[in-house]
């Protein structure tokens, strides 16, 4: 679906500067675009390795299972259903610390494989597995909401495309992904809570 879009928009955007006598403007700004999307694949892949061998010196340093110790309540809250010997647990943990970091893409591996042990481990033995769980509906509004205490990947595009200030943005982005998460949690506990007085 996605590509058929990109396909249209190019097509069009072809006819339009051929009809408009602009198409070498069009072949000129596909060269910049590509250009410019090179260069921030190369800053985006400088940070990005820095961040995750920082998540995994933390982790072989014991950082990591000490701040998933710390977070252990928090979990247990928003996921009443899960057994604390649960496999999904670690990696529902890992994936709110990357969002933390404002790592989304670090966060994906980590959320793909705690959806993985909620799907192989279901909670609920009579579970349909074509019917996605309280526990896995919970823990998407979680990932989407993500609350980010250092937005990293929005100061990394700021940078690269030369914004005066690229860390203005870390408050005014702890303030929506607070607001986001809070309601995200809020609205999960009001369906779990209207579902068992139902």
């Amino acid at each position: 679906m996605l590509s058929s879009i990109w396909a249209g928009m190019i097509l069009i955007s072809v006819i339009y500067g051929i009809g408009n006598g602009t198409i070498g403007a069009v072949g000129n700004a596909a060269i910049a675009s590509a250009r410019e999307a090179v260069d921030l694949c190369i800053t985006m892949i400088g940070i990005m390795s820095f961040w995750m061998g920082l998540m995994e010196v933390a982790k072989k340093s014991g950082l990591l299972e000490k701040i998933e110790k710390f977070l252990s309540p928090f979990v247990s809250w928003i996921f009443p259903k899960l057994p604390k010997n649960h496999p999904a647990r670690s990696y529902i943990t890992t994936n709110i610390v990357a969002n933390i970091l404002g790592l989304g893409w670090a966060a994906t591996p980590a959320g793909l494989q705690a959806m993985e042990e909620l799907a192989k481990h279901p909670i609920n033995p009579g579970w349909d597995q074509t019917i996605a769980t309280d526990e896995m509906c919970t823990f998407l509004v979680l990932n989407i909401s993500s609350l980010q205490l250092i937005p990293v990947t929005i100061i990394a595009f700021r940078s690269q495309f030369g914004a005066g200030n690229p860390s203005s943005v870390v408050f005014p982005a702890m303030v929506a992904t607070s607001v986001s998460t809070i309601v995200g949690v809020v609205y999960c506990k009001w369906k779990e809570n209207k579902e068992a007085f139902d």
